[in-house]
């Protein structure tokens, strides 16, 4: 068995960062160049994205897609290390709110730890 992290990890955050590549460069006119230096990725990962090489394997909800609308624009305007990370938290607690974990792994379940450890940083 895989814990729902490995799992949130290996499939569900590369599709949210290919979704904000997606909206930064489509929505926001954003270059690869720019959209890496924020992201911290390589422009190689972010071409990647682009072209659906990599994460394409997550389709989310209108509420996660508008949360990745909204994070992408606070990520454009400037956020910190704490900011961002609190940011795909909250992306991907949607994603595991949604069901998508318990549909696509069951014996995963559902992780319990994100919620605690939101609730110790709030």
């Amino acid at each position: 068995m895989k814990p729902p992290c490995e799992i949130m990890v290996q499939k569900v955050l590369p599709s949210i960062r290919a979704e904000l590549v997606r909206v930064m460069m489509f929505e926001y006119g954003c270059t690869q160049n720019e959209i890496a230096d924020i992201l911290g990725l390589s422009r190689a990962a972010v071409s990647q994205y682009v072209s659906l090489k990599r994460g394409a394997e997550v389709g989310f909800s209108k509420a996660t897609n508008d949360e990745i609308s909204k994070f992408a624009s606070q990520l454009i305007d400037g956020l910190t290390v704490k900011e961002k990370s609190k940011g795909m938290c909250r992306v991907c607690r949607l994603v595991q709110k949604s069901g998508w974990l318990y549909k696509n792994a069951p014996e995963a379940g559902y992780c319990i730890l994100c919620d605690e450890i939101e609730d110790d940083h709030d």
